[in-house]
């Protein structure tokens, strides 16, 4: 058996806002009910921008390893784990543990537990080479799977996978996807195409317009040259989309998915813009009957499903790896909206 090393690569900070320092750490013991995952890979996700930020309404712990796409192997278990053994290929999800007993937990919403643990927030996360995740919560990942290409669906996969359970849509119904040119749209895409579901897809440039076309968007509209976008969807979806996935970070485009949404349609917030408010008419909404939905990260059920999508090869992420070094770099370019897909991480650079 591999030697666990007491000291290990990772990125960490030490205020919100402040330097990113790559440098040497130490690697975390598993508790009783835990498992010490040897992070190959992590994709890194908006909400590892905001942590580092700490511009929600949520306090992240400091200092603070980020990142919750985290997919490698199992090299300890605490003495409670039997659901994992040393060698199997492990995920860390933005869920990395829960109390399992609240009324939440009770019916498979563990993300809304009161007391959840929230990996690269609450709980050292994946970009680092060795972390620490509940034994419960884990994603367990199939022992032939591309670790790389697995980890961006550990949370961009199962979070838009919900998303889409969310708008509980039927075959042959329009999706609109709002920001779909990024990591969460490009997979939202693959989704429900796989779920039969035909997907209108909305970003800004030639080059996403590309992208979400080979990845089976029917329709693409071009946010930054279409003069009433409304109009445009609701002319391309014979009268709207039956539901909308708002992945974007834009609090206009999320209020406008209220205005092209179709009578008795499904608007899904999933994007997590810093301090937006999505502003729906009363009289509209009532009038056409519209939902507005909340949807979270998915459970252990969702995570499962997500992944078999990805093993059967109907969806993939776009990515691109560099060293995990890199990470100021990659969040630079998060911030400029220069991200086609998903960056993922190689820990060993």
């Amino acid at each position: 058996m591999t030697e666990i090393p007491k000291i290990q690569k990772g990125c960490i900070f030490y205020e919100n806002g402040g330097e990113i320092f790559y440098k040497d750490i130490p690697v975390p013991k598993p508790k009783a009910n835990e498992i010490l995952i040897n992070v190959k890979y992590s994709g890194v996700c908006h909400t590892d921008l905001h942590a580092w930020h700490g511009d929600w309404p949520l306090d992240t712990k400091l200092p603070l390893v980020g990142g919750h796409e985290g997919a490698g192997v199992v090299v300890a278990k605490g003495e409670n784990v039997t659901n994992f053994e040393i060698g199997d290929y492990a995920g860390i999800k933005w869920l990395n543990g829960s109390c399992m007993g609240c009324e939440y937990c009770q019916q498979g919403a563990e993300p809304n537990c009161p007391a959840a643990d929230l990996s690269g927030y609450t709980h050292d996360g994946s970009f680092q080479q060795y972390a620490t995740a509940d034994a419960v919560q884990a994603a367990k990942i199939p022992k032939d799977a591309d670790l790389a290409a697995i980890a961006p669906i550990l949370c961009a996969g199962v979070t838009v996978y919900k998303a889409l359970k969310t708008a509980d849509l039927r075959p042959g119904q329009w999706v609109a996807v709002s920001g779909a040119g990024g990591g969460l749209g490009s997979l939202a895409i693959q989704y429900a195409t796989a779920m039969g579901l035909r997907v209108l897809a909305i970003d800004g440039g030639d080059e996403k317009g590309a992208l979400c076309k080979e990845l089976g968007a029917e329709v693409y509209v071009d946010f930054m040259k279409e003069k009433d976008i409304v109009k445009t969807i609701q002319d391309a979806t014979n009268g709207g989309p039956h539901g909308v996935i708002n992945v974007s970070v834009s609090e206009l485009a999320i209020s406008q998915s209220c205005d092209y949404v179709r009578a008795l349609g499904k608007v899904v917030l999933v994007g997590l813009p810093a301090g937006a408010v999505c502003k729906s008419p009363v009289f509209q909404q009532v009038v056409k009957s519209i939902e507005i939905k909340g949807s979270y990260v998915g459970n252990r059920q969702d995570t499962a499903e997500a992944i078999d999508f990805f093993v059967r090869g109907k969806v993939h992420c776009p990515f691109k790896i560099v060293g995990l070094s890199e990470l100021p770099r990659v969040f630079k370019l998060m911030a400029e909206g220069k991200i086609l897909g998903r960056y993922v991480l190689d820990t060993t650079k």
